[in-house]
């Protein structure tokens, strides 16, 4: 189940809200749970038992760790806890992965089972390691419920594709978020949840059909045009998917009480490739930052170790989107422009101006999407030369209607907060005070994009979610 189908909108949804704000106090986190546990059930029946397998396992084991007197005892206990947890990831998501590229190197044959892959499983694993790092490094104190802790993780919201809500960032909202469940908040949850609908059912869903017209067309019918039709729709797709995905979770958490992190912030306003990944997918790059390359020695070494540490984390966030080469070079390739820019691009990018170096670092992430996109290289990199080939077939391609004007919207809302003025009427937006007739403009808004949306989701057979396998 994914919160832009009709089965979570028509029926769990409003079940679930009913419930909720009719249960009393002390019961909300019990419903919680067991609508979590539904929720997942329903898309991945096979591996509720793993996770619940899993966390349970992970509150013992943190407890533990959390009772031992010596911190070589603490240390065994976390090293246990993760070796669960990186290991059960490893299992389904790169076991295969790995098996294949051992064969083709070597010329064996080793068989393996075809492992399904639990659905959110990069995230939940995520989200499970924070929670005994935290602990561990004495952050934050464990959770002294066992089913607070199966709400932390289970989590429906965020559970299949974040925002990765760190352990200490969420652990007191928990046990109380009296003070988030208000009115004005639970308005404004209900306005961003419908924003991220229409992001992903409008926009997202529209140029993903465009998309997956070009990267299927035979390579002779790929000219310049085609290319760049291709490479701008998948751009525009997985950013309003995943953006509008997370406004759902955010706004889904405020209307019960939880306040999620941020996870995206207008990332093609980027000036640089550092900049962008301080504005795309912020959860997870908090997250690499605060638990794999500050522990490398983040930027407080030499040079040749800041640039290693740099590409080697960005190497580990393109294998954490997924076990194939693709992922990989993608993560090299931004690890090597970050490693550019400390170098010299920075420098370039402030004489050239913004003007400038916002276009250019935009066709620099276009140009990634193109292999993030293409699980076959060759296919990713006949695609990329021809961006820049200036090859053009007559009559080879024609556009439609239908995609030029959602592209004109995503190029809109994408750029919207190149001002100051429409950045201040985005935060206006976003936020949770709202007047007396605000308050009605908010709600009239999201009923209308609600009932869009949903004709939209009826109208088109066409509605994935690309992190949804991640």
């Amino acid at each position: 189940m994914v919160f832009s189908s009709i089965t979570f909108l028509i029926y769990f949804l409003p079940i679930f809200l009913l419930l909720y704000h009719l249960v009393p106090h002390k019961y909300k986190n019990a419903l919680i749970l067991i609508a979590s546990i539904y929720f997942y059930s329903w898309g991945g029946p096979k591996f509720i038992l793993v996770i619940l397998g899993t966390t349970c396992l992970d509150y013992f084991l943190v407890k533990a760790m959390n009772n031992q007197k010596t911190q070589s005892a603490k240390t065994r206990f976390l090293i246990i806890s993760l070796c669960l947890n990186l290991g059960l990831l490893f299992y389904f998501k790169y076991c295969n992965f790995f098996i294949d590229n051992i064969n083709a190197a070597f010329g064996t044959k080793i068989t393996w089972l075809e492992v399904v892959l639990p659905i959110g499983i990069s995230f939940y694993t995520f989200e499970s390691l924070t929670y005994v790092l935290d602990v561990y490094r004495g952050i934050h104190k464990p959770l002294k419920n066992f089913w607070h802790y199966q709400t932390y993780i289970l989590l429906f919201p965020k559970l299949i594709a974040g925002p990765i809500v760190r352990y200490h960032e969420i652990a007191d909202q928990i046990t109380n978020r009296e003070k988030n469940y208000t009115s004005s908040i639970k308005l404004s949850g209900f306005l961003i949840f419908c924003i991220g609908l229409a992001k992903k059912t409008i926009i997202a869903n529209t140029l993903g059909i465009q998309a997956d017209a070009v990267f299927k067309l035979p390579p002779e019918q790929i000219d310049t045009v085609a290319a760049w039709v291709g490479a701008l729709a998948y751009s525009f797709q997985i950013y309003f998917d995943f953006s509008g995905y997370s406004d759902m979770a955010i706004g889904l958490g405020k209307m019960i009480g939880f306040k999620f992190p941020e996870n995206f912030n207008n990332p093609y306003t980027s000036n640089s490739i550092t900049e962008f990944w301080r504005r795309w997918h912020m959860t997870l790059g908090t997250w690499m930052k605060n638990y794999l390359y500050i522990p490398l020695g983040g930027n407080q070494v030499n040079n040749f170790k800041l640039y290693r540490n740099l590409i080697f984390v960005f190497l580990i966030s393109g294998l954490w989107h997924g076990a194939s080469w693709n992922f990989i070079l993608w993560g090299a390739y931004h690890g090597l422009f970050l490693v550019l820019e400390r170098l010299f691009l920075i420098k370039f990018y402030k004489k050239i101006g913004n003007w400038f170096s916002l276009p250019l670092t935009f066709i620099i992430v276009i140009t990634g999407w193109v292999l993030f996109r293409n699980e076959n290289i060759n296919q990713g990199f006949y695609i990329i030369k021809q961006l820049y080939s200036f090859q053009f077939f007559d009559g080879k391609f024609a556009l439609n209607n239908d995609f030029l004007f959602m592209a004109s919207l995503a190029l809109l809302f994408s750029f919207f907060t190149i001002t100051k003025t429409t950045r201040s009427f985005q935060e206006k937006v976003y936020g949770e005070q709202f007047s007396k007739s605000s308050q009605w403009l908010a709600v009239s808004a999201s009923i209308i994009l609600f009932y869009i949306s949903l004709s939209f989701i009826s109208a088109l057979d066409f509605n994935p979610f690309i992190y949804f396998r991640f």
